[in-house]
């Protein structure tokens, strides 16, 4: 399980999701205030579905359907978010609430990738088992 190196790409998208959200801001408002994932609650819920999916998908490691099942969701759910940062950057105008962008907007960017990558593993791993079945 830990020896996999999805393993490692999905823990690596889990803190992203789960830590790094504390760390980083979404923006600065035109009062000055910085704004985090911990102020709007469907921030948080969608930064944590996400890390609780790449937790989950760690832990099923001996079903590797479900697992990459699981890693497309999460990066459905990664774009989601970046769709709603995105809307909510555009649609407002000017200076009237989000002054300064932050490196939190691109942390489902970050995520993304390493699902990706995961995924690969997941189905190069998959591939390898159906070749050595074939030989049987």
């Amino acid at each position: 399980m830990i020896q996999r190196i999805q393993t490692l790409y999905l823990f690596l998208a889990a803190v992203i999701s789960a830590g790094l959200i504390f760390v980083f801001r979404l923006w600065t408002n035109s009062e000055g205030a910085e704004v985090f994932a911990l102020d709007n609650y469907l921030y948080l819920g969608l930064f944590i579905g996400s890390a609780l999916l790449s937790l989950i998908s760690i832990f099923s490691f001996k079903k590797r359907k479900t697992q990459f099942v699981l890693g497309r969701l999460n990066i459905i759910l990664n774009f989601i978010l970046l769709g709603i940062f995105v809307t909510q950057s555009l649609n407002l105008s000017g200076e009237t609430n989000v002054s300064e962008k932050g490196i939190g907007i691109l942390l489902p960017v970050f995520s993304i990738v390493c699902l990706a990558l995961a995924n690969k593993a997941i189905k190069k791993d998959e591939d390898l088992v159906k070749s050595v079945d074939r030989l049987r």
